[in-house]
């Protein structure tokens, strides 16, 4: 008996040591995370105005605003968002109602698993090679392809898990009034798993919104106003990053501004997601 009394407490003692740790590097990350959100507030706040959602980027040492960079990043965000979303929902549809098991679903899968992780700015380089050099300039054009690079795995991940937890039994009902099974899908396993693939697409738009280094090497940046996706376009991260290395107050207080409008819509984003994911776990 005291042996086993030993040993519960002796598990006790060590079970509280390692919740004790995991609550200390819990509060230590979250701590941080409190500062950056704070510093980033404090900072941005200061120059939220309604000039930086009406004024183009200003020239050295005048004031201005964020339009025409807010206009690139919304514009190539949807053309991302529109090319690269039917391929990710498609490949992942494949995988999870055609080929769940096989090899091609397999090397589908791996290679998808390395775009989701493979740094941005390999994706850049790519599409420079792809498309800036042939075609001669830099372009929104590029930089919507390279952002629609990044959607793809993402929504391809999610829409294969969505799908997947699809039970069969909804399928093999739809298959047992006669429906073909492409009608199946549609019907049945696109609107049990909708939530999900919509959660999927939120979150590539957080993911590609606050992309710098695609971007660098493929839209590149304009200091004025343009809609011509064959031509350069200025873009919010790429805009944040020069302006926050730039010696001028003005453009550094625009920099803080930029950085937390992108930081609101990616918390937006989260959090439509989030509720998104709740309500389908909720029915």
């Amino acid at each position: 008996m005291s042996t086993a009394q030993s040993l519960h407490r002796s598990r006790k003692t060590r079970n509280s040591v390692m919740m004790t740790l995991c609550l200390v590097a819990a509060g230590i990350g979250l701590a941080w995370l409190a500062l950056i959100l704070g510093a980033l507030v404090y900072k941005g706040v200061a120059g939220l105005s309604l000039s930086v959602f009406t004024e183009m980027t200003p020239p050295p040492g005048d004031a201005g605003g964020l339009l025409n960079a807010i206009y690139g990043s919304v514009v190539m965000t949807v053309i991302a968002v529109i090319v690269g979303t039917p391929i990710g929902v498609l490949a992942g549809t494949y995988m999870a109602e055609y080929g769940r098991f096989s090899k091609l679903t397999t090397v589908v899968r791996f290679i998808n698993d390395i775009l989701l992780s493979a740094p941005s700015i390999i994706i850049g380089l790519f599409v420079y090679e792809l498309m800036v050099r042939p075609m001669g300039h830099f372009s929104a054009l590029a930089g919507s392809v390279a952002l629609a690079i990044l959607v793809i795995p993402v929504v391809v991940r999610t829409t294969e898990d969505m799908l997947n937890l699809v039970p069969n039994a909804l399928r093999e009902a739809g298959t047992a009034i006669g429906a073909p099974r492409w009608v199946v899908i549609k019907s049945v396993a696109y609107r049990a798993a909708l939530s999900g693939i919509v959660t999927g697409i939120l979150l590539s738009i957080a993911r590609i919104t606050g992309e710098t280094a695609p971007l660098l090497f493929t839209a590149l940046n304009n200091q004025f106003w343009s809609s011509n996706l064959n031509a350069p376009m200025a873009s919010l991260p790429v805009t944040i990053f020069q302006f926050a290395l730039s010696p001028y107050e003005e453009w550094q207080q625009l920099a803080w501004t930029g950085a937390l409008i992108i930081t609101l819509t990616v918390l937006a984003l989260s959090i439509f997601a989030r509720s998104m994911t709740g309500r389908r776990e909720d029915k």
